[in-house]
């Protein structure tokens, strides 16, 4: 069994479904992306080691995107999230802000949901 974490309850109505925080529809991507940790999670006192990570986006939509990661993160961790589609070799990164809101463990990872925050980085 997967170990899945997130920060919105269960649901007891509906299944144990999770509700949808998709801002619009989902795009399947194969992009390069970098998260360097902007601040702790709450009630935790640390930001993933402070460490910088990187990994795979899978999909995104307008309010967020599901990474692939080697490293495990922390749910409420807030980054700063660059993203290279690959498709063009001179393209600029595009940089968000996001929060983990779900994680699943994986035996050589996590995937991960991120949320984009109001205050963008750039």
């Amino acid at each position: 069994m997967k170990n899945r974490r997130s920060l919105t309850p269960m649901p007891e109505d509906k299944g144990g479904l999770h509700a949808t925080r998709r801002g619009g529809a989902r795009r399947e991507v194969s992009a390069r992306v970098t998260l360097v940790p902007r601040s702790a999670p709450a009630g935790t006192g640390t930001d993933a080691a402070g460490r910088t990570l990187e990994g795979w986006a899978l999909n995104v939509s307008r309010g967020g995107v599901r990474v692939i990661l080697e490293e495990k993160v922390e749910l409420g961790a807030e980054f700063e999230i660059a993203m290279v589609d690959g498709t063009a070799l001179a393209e600029a990164p595009t940089l968000r802000v996001g929060r983990i809101v779900w994680v699943q463990e994986e035996p050589d990872g996590v995937v991960a949901g991120v949320e984009f925050c109001e205050d963008d980085a750039g």
